[in-house]
């Protein structure tokens, strides 16, 4: 299987999906794959919870900065030097289909489910967002191999 040299993670605010997946897949495959995140807007913080089941399997991503499709090009991250851009949210894929319809970068659409807002409690919550983050390995496993 050839794996990709670059992939950009995307959702709708690169505060929960994307972020686990750009932080699940660097530890996967570590500096063989340049990896990065971004979301249609940066309007939030990286989750709590996000942190808390990303933590459990040893990802660390309490030092992660949101932002936005926007910012990446206002800093400097050219999007056509992507390989591939994995949208986890509609509204994600629609965005990148945009940005990579001149560049010739291939899509693909991961339906991954947003757990904010389900669950009472804490308990019910980090559930949510572990299902979460074990469909994001199972889809990286399946896509790119390696291990967790």
């Amino acid at each position: 299987m050839s794996l990709p040299q670059s992939v950009l993670f995307c959702c709708d605010h690169n505060a929960v999906r994307s972020p686990m997946a750009e932080g699940l897949m660097k530890k996967m495959h570590g500096h063989e794959i340049y990896v990065q995140s971004a979301g249609v807007k940066n309007d939030l913080e990286i989750d709590g919870f996000t942190i808390s089941v990303c933590e459990e399997i040893g990802v660390e991503l309490s030092r992660h900065r949101t932002r936005s499709f926007d910012e990446m090009r206002e800093w400097g991250d050219d999007l056509e030097g992507f390989d591939l851009i994995v949208a986890l949210s509609p509204a994600s894929q629609r965005m990148a289909q945009e940005l990579a319809r001149h560049a010739h970068i291939e899509v693909e659409y991961w339906p991954i489910m947003d757990p904010t807002g389900l669950g009472e409690g804490r308990e019910a919550k980090l559930a949510s967002y572990r299902q979460t983050r074990d469909q994001i390995v199972d889809r990286l496993q399946g896509r790119f191999g390696g291990t967790v």
